[in-house]
């Protein structure tokens, strides 16, 4: 299990203030922001255990998250308009931590990844991006997580007006593997013995690991 405290030890090296549980204590303009994984093409990865302390303190802990997705318009490189709706995946204020557990089924490990996020990270998703097509006001309410092979992740904010996605660069993001996990041993939802369905196998094939620039 996860506890808040740990979060915070695990992802600051230090106790920063005893968080909130979860309560009511109001939300953004547009209600909960989600967040949303996904892979390249024939890249399957697992999100299995993820938790979020934000501005507020408040603390999320997800044991049921939604699917992550592979991206077929992302080959090589990453596809800078991806667009995927949350349905488990939400939470009421910007993120300042998160921790969450994955398992890399082309590379058949779990990995362990902490992110800090930068301060100006809840002004973006307080500044609108525009209109949709019916006059109503569009923000940057989305994160977006690719989790490619060697255990690389990116993120974006979606833009929910069209167009790119923006980067985000955290303040700081490890990923861990192996007998360096912590917080993600034992959390697994894969068997790794098994080999590559025949789909990945036909895509891999003639590629060089790790099949892309990530």
């Amino acid at each position: 299990m996860l506890s808040p405290l740990f979060l915070l030890v695990a992802l600051t090296g230090c106790h920063t203030g005893e968080p909130q549980t979860p309560e009511e204590t109001g939300e953004m303009p547009y209600g909960r922001w989600g967040f949303a994984f996904f892979t390249p093409r024939s890249l399957p990865a697992i999100v299995t255990r993820a938790m979020i302390i934000d501005t507020e303190k408040v603390v999320s802990t997800f044991r049921t998250l939604d699917n992550s997705p592979g991206d077929p318009d992302t080959v090589q490189t990453w596809n800078k308009r991806v667009w995927i709706q949350t349905q488990f995946n939400k939470a009421r204020h910007p993120p300042a931590l998160m921790l969450f557990c994955w398992d890399s089924l082309i590379d058949r490990k779990t990995y362990e990844t902490r992110i800090i996020f930068p301060p100006s990270l809840q002004k973006t998703m307080l500044t609108p991006t525009g209109k949709d097509e019916w006059g109503n006001t569009e923000w940057y309410k989305t994160l977006l997580f690719g989790l490619a092979p060697e255990g690389k992740v990116r993120i974006w904010l979606k833009n929910s007006a069209g167009g790119d996605n923006v980067p985000l660069e955290p303040k700081k993001i490890t990923t861990l593997s192996g007998d360096k996990l912590v917080a993600c041993k034992g959390i697994t939802r894969s068997d790794f013995s098994y080999g590559y369905d025949d789909y990945i196998k036909d895509f891999i094939k003639g590629k060089t690991y790790p099949y892309g620039d990530w």
